[in-house]
């Protein structure tokens, strides 16, 4: 029995090797800058210009795209995970500095973020601001011109970007404005437009620059009480850059004022509507080659995704059984104290699973960390109840025949109550696997890749295929732990009581 559960602990050390693989093949040296992007087409698309200007200096540049949303992307570059990204002004008088005029200068924002170390270039040439819309056909028929008209529709369904329902300068503050008696609901802005268009919504929030906005024939509604400010696209940088790579600084400066309203919008349509890979795009912007790669670049990407993925899985899986078995014997042990256990195990597995990655990102940054964090106290409820659930489930007379032979505590544990409780246990672990495979994929929104990536793309792009590349991998994987876990379970588990089960 011994050496069953020796062979037991080995698995689930071995595990997180799958992880450190790809760590390994990674070369030793870090790239100099990190550019960061959100969740948004026209976000990717500036980062992918600035890195593919850097690169045009000879100056080595990651980008990390598709992060998530502003806040997101504002600690990552105060914490230094990433050292610039694309906001807009706008943004930052609202949501990142509340003691300024929304209309203030961008030499009065550079003033008030130099001390947090923060350095902002001067306006890339285009405002891209909020907007509200609707298809053009219904606003015509309702004679629904500005913002001000919806008030006299009170049936309107309004659902807009899940941001947007929470920023100051977004939805509690436009309903005050122009008192609408509409109650909104957040949904992802790509998918908003199909909802609009399939006639699911009626009234969804734009950005101004949006292809979509001529492609799904939309009016924009006039905002005639100025209730949105400019939202001046600019770069936002670690001021420390100038120390370390003065020259990527430089490349930032060199890009304000390269990129009108037209280019950008013609951008967002290049990738939006016709497919085109941001990259590209970027690419054909600054005139340089594209480095998209060739079409032997599908199966390295999903070489890459597995292994982002089997370590997100395997290094918290291995980490919860560690922690989560002996915990699940504390409880059996020591049952009123074993309930509070439960309970507090229990209160993790009710976190929304984004809410959870979003608050390990202030103790570990972004990328796979927090993401591991947050896969580990989701795989200690159910390993922590079927240990518990194992140990409890044991026949009493079992346990008195081991205490009548004389056994000590210890012994009596490892030799016979765990071998006992085995299936039990590995039910829970294989259950955690499973469920870490699923949500592992919401990793991807705070940088940890995976095959949540080429899923969150596909969401963005409205691109099924790519959609596809994630979720039929991370399913195959799913099945894959299961099968691999039942295979563990019947090669541990002792041959009698493999033969009682069937019976």
């Amino acid at each position: 029995m011994r050496r069953r559960f020796a062979v037991l602990v080995v698995v689930s050390l071995l595990l997180p090797l799958t992880g450190y693989a790809q760590t390994a093949a990674k070369p030793a040296t870090a790239p100099t800058v990190v550019i960061g992007s959100k969740n948004f087409t026209e976000s990717v698309v500036l980062g992918e210009i600035a890195r593919l200007a850097a690169k045009q200096q000879g100056i080595k540049a990651q980008h990390r795209r598709a992060l998530g949303g502003t806040r997101i992307l504002w600690r990552a570059l105060i914490e230094g995970d990433i050292d610039a990204y694309p906001e807009y002004t706008g943004t930052i008088t609202h949501e990142l500095l509340h003691d300024v005029a929304p209309d203030a200068s961008i030499a009065v924002l550079r003033q008030r973020l130099k001390p947090q170390g923060i350095g902002i270039t001067g306006s890339l040439g285009f405002s891209d601001t909020y907007a509200v819309g609707m298809l053009e056909s219904q606003a015509s028929r309702l004679h629904i011109r500005d913002i001000a008209d919806l008030a006299g529709y009170p049936s309107l369904k309004l659902a807009f970007s899940n941001e947007f329902m929470n920023r100051a300068d977004g939805w509690p503050g436009l309903k005050a404005a122009y008192h609408l008696p509409q109650t909104a609901r957040g949904m992802d802005h790509d998918l908003a437009y199909r909802a609009l268009a399939s006639g699911a919504v009626d009234v969804i929030d734009l950005y101004s620059t949006d292809a979509n906005i001529a492609y799904y024939h939309l009016r924009v509604l006039q905002d005639n009480r100025h209730y949105f400010p400019r939202y001046e696209a600019v770069y936002l940088y670690r001021l420390d850059l100038d120390q370390r790579a003065p020259r990527f600084v430089a490349v930032l400066n060199d890009l304000a004022g390269r990129i009108n309203v037209q280019q950008m919008r013609a951008m967002n349509k290049a990738v939006k509507i016709d497919g085109k890979h941001e990259t590209a795009v970027a690419a054909q912007f600054l005139g340089v080659r594209a480095d998209t790669g060739s079409g032997t670049a599908f199966w390295s990407r999903m070489g890459r995704y597995t292994l982002q993925h089997l370590e997100l899985v395997a290094l918290s899986l291995s980490l919860a059984i560690v922690l989560a078995v002996p915990l699940g014997v504390f409880a059996a042990r020591y049952r009123r104290l074993g309930q509070a256990v439960l309970g507090m195990t229990g209160i993790l597995q009710t976190v929304p699973s984004l809410a959870l990655f979003v608050f390990m990102i202030p103790l570990f940054g972004i990328g796979a960390k927090p993401a591991i964090a947050a896969l580990f106290l989701y795989s200690l409820l159910p390993i922590v109840r079927n240990t518990h659930a194992g140990l409890t489930g044991i026949q009493p007379s079992l346990l008195e025949s081991a205490a009548a032979l004389g056994l000590p505590p210890r012994i009596r544990l490892l030799r016979v109550e765990l071998p006992l409780a085995l299936r039990s246990i590995l039910a829970g672990v294989k259950i955690a696997a499973v469920i870490n495979v699923g949500t592992a994929t919401l990793g991807a929104l705070i940088g940890s890749g995976g095959y949540g990536q080429p899923i969150l793309t596909g969401i963005r792009l409205d691109s099924v295929p790519l959609i596809m590349e994630g979720a039929v991998p991370a399913a195959l994987m799913a099945l894959a732990m299961q099968g691999v876990f039942e295979l563990i379970e019947r090669a541990l588990t002792p041959r009698g009581l493999r033969l009682r089960a069937m019976s």
